[in-house]
């Protein structure tokens, strides 16, 4: 049997990341073979994974992130069981890391980003590592892009939330940015109201029909009084043409277009945890 040293498992937590005792059991099954001790590792976070695959995640991260010339974006959720895992450094230092090397590659669906590989392995490949070292189900649950001019994100403390907006033109930072922040206090369902999806506007007339009804409203009268609801659902709820948070009574496409008449958000994406 290998003599199993206190250097030796130093250096197996450290390429792996797992505690002491799992990698000092995982040297001693492989009796000292290092590359053998690490491919043990990741089978058994296998197992792991597949042991835990109906576990609640419902805790996280959601972080976002922009590219070097800042013409992609992407907001990310990495989902966990515990709020001590989703504060954990470095497994908020790993989702960050699989997002950054997506935005770098302009990665566009998810799917995509699973099979992205870093540093010779894919991300599907690194999470179950981390479940092998953290001991939790983690997932991948969502990531969205955004192409554009010029990109911004912004992430909300704790992160729970973050998003990204796309804007029609460079050289407005401080205005990028506060769409970002824009985003996360409005909550818009998309960006003006012809680019609601249909089925947000059914469900929202739904609603609205069973709203006037139960007061009491003249049937001839349900739809009219249901559709004025709507306008006022799209006035609040679309970026373009919700309130600014800074400025009362202003909308967001007024504000823009007193900075520059060209001025726009073109495209943005939100993610808060737990929606």
């Amino acid at each position: 049997m290998a003599n199993i040293t206190a250097a030796l498992v130093n250096e197996l937590r450290k390429r792996t990341g797992v505690g002491m005792m799992d990698c000092k059991k995982a040297l001693v099954e492989c009796d000292g073979d290092m590359d053998k001790a690490i491919d043990y590792l990741r089978e058994k976070g296998q197992k792991l994974a597949a042991k835990r695959a109906d576990r609640d995640a419902s805790e996280g991260a959601v972080l976002a992130a922009v590219n070097q010339d800042k013409t992609f974006a992407a907001v990310i959720m990495m989902n966990c069981e515990t709020d001590f895992v989703a504060k954990n450094e470095d497994f908020v230092a790993f989702s960050r890391s699989i997002l950054e090397a997506a935005v770098a590659s302009k990665v566009k669906t998810l799917e995509e980003v699973m099979a992205l590989t870093i540093e010779g392995k894919s991300v599907e490949t690194m999470i179950i590592e981390q479940v092998a070292k953290i001991g939790e189900k983690i997932t991948l649950t969502h990531y969205l892009p955004v192409e554009a001019v010029a990109t911004y994100a912004y992430i909300h403390p704790g992160n729970r939330m973050a998003s990204v907006v796309g804007m029609s033109k460079t050289g407005y930072d401080d205005e990028g940015k506060e769409m970002a922040m824009q985003v996360i206090a409005g909550r818009p369902v998309a960006l003006t109201k012809d680019t609601v999806p249909a089925e947000v506007i059914e469900r929202e007339m739904e609603v609205y029909r069973g709203q006037v009804r139960e007061e009491g409203k003249p049937e001839n009268m349900v739809e009219k009084i249901a559709e004025g609801k709507l306008n006022k659902f799209f006035k609040e709820s679309t970026l373009l043409s919700q309130e600014y948070t800074r400025e009362a009574k202003v909308s967001v496409e007024e504000h823009l277009k007193k900075i520059d008449k060209d001025l726009t958000v073109t495209a943005f994406q939100r993610l808060e945890l737990g929606e």
